[in-house]
């Protein structure tokens, strides 16, 4: 192995280790119990209460309410993390397709109009939106966590790209064998866009996945916490003598950062090979 070999790779040994560190912490500390880690504070070694500690995040009811488990977390966290990814998906797509595939006037003008919201984060924009959501009666609800936030700028930039990487010959020979453009967009770009699709899907479920402010500001209802959420609620049960559950924190960490992994880990060559098509 070369000199420079090996330097490349000792820096990325590091570097994992380093990301590393915060979750092997989590993972250790999830498996003592609360007394433990408040006396001692956060642990490096195993301890014994690893399943008693899972198991009772998982199907114990909790929350102010008691009426909450970290299975309901989860799935809320899924159907939030879903949604993002497939609503973000369809709609990036259908407007490329139009910005890209029909010619109108300023076309090209709303395009960069919808890329310049890349300039206005959640958070600048997190008061008419929630002012919008609850007069239309959303909130507390899937749609309301969901639909408000579904319009991308950066998938419709990276669908744009692909669209104009499509060959015009294949438009040519669809338009000559009868397809309109809606069964060219569902039986032509929709196929050809299979890896664009897993690329974007992994970023917007992570995205959607990790989501806590949105969340927090449109649900007061603990049914519809997702697990972003359920940690934070954990660590604010400071009352009278109780100590907080930072054992079950910690273990809800854990559990949270479980899918987007997997779905990183399954789809990651798709995802490099989606953004490297994007680029041609």
């Amino acid at each position: 192995m070369k000199r420079s070999q090996f330097w490349d790779h000792t820096i990325l040994v590091l570097g994992a280790l380093f990301m590393l560190v915060p979750v092997v912490y989590a993972l250790m500390t999830s498996s003592h119990d609360a007394v433990s880690i408040y006396k001692e504070g956060l642990q490096l070694s195993p301890g014994g209460h690893f399943v008693d500690t899972y198991k009772q995040v998982l199907t114990e009811a909790g929350g102010f309410t008691k009426s909450v488990t970290g299975l309901t977390m989860l799935w809320n966290s899924l159907v939030l993390g879903l949604g993002f990814a497939f609503g973000k998906i369809i709609i990036s797509m259908l407007a490329a397709y139009a910005i890209v595939y029909f010619r109108f006037p300023l076309g090209t003008f709303f395009f960069w109009i919808i890329f310049s919201t890349l300039l206005l984060p959640l958070e600048v924009r997190i008061l008419p939106s929630y002012e919008i959501v609850q007069g239309l009666g959303m909130a507390n609800t899937y749609s309301g966590l969901i639909i408000p936030l579904i319009a991308s700028a950066t998938g419709t930039f990276y669908f744009r790209q692909f669209f104009k990487s499509v060959p015009d010959e294949l438009v040519e020979a669809a338009r000559i064998d009868g397809a309109g453009p809606l069964k060219f967009f569902i039986d032509i770009l929709v196929p050809l866009s299979k890896t664009m699709i897993a690329a974007i899907f992994i970023i917007m479920f992570v995205f959607g996945w990790n989501q806590y402010l949105w969340p927090t500001l449109i649900t007061t209802d603990e049914s519809l916490f997702t697990l972003v959420r359920g940690m934070k609620q954990i660590l604010q049960v400071w009352i009278g003598a109780q100590i907080p559950d930072t054992n079950q924190a910690m273990a809800l960490a854990v559990l949270a950062m479980l899918p987007p992994v997997l779905i990183v880990v399954i789809f990651q060559s798709w995802f490099v090979k989606g953004l490297v098509e994007s680029e041609k």
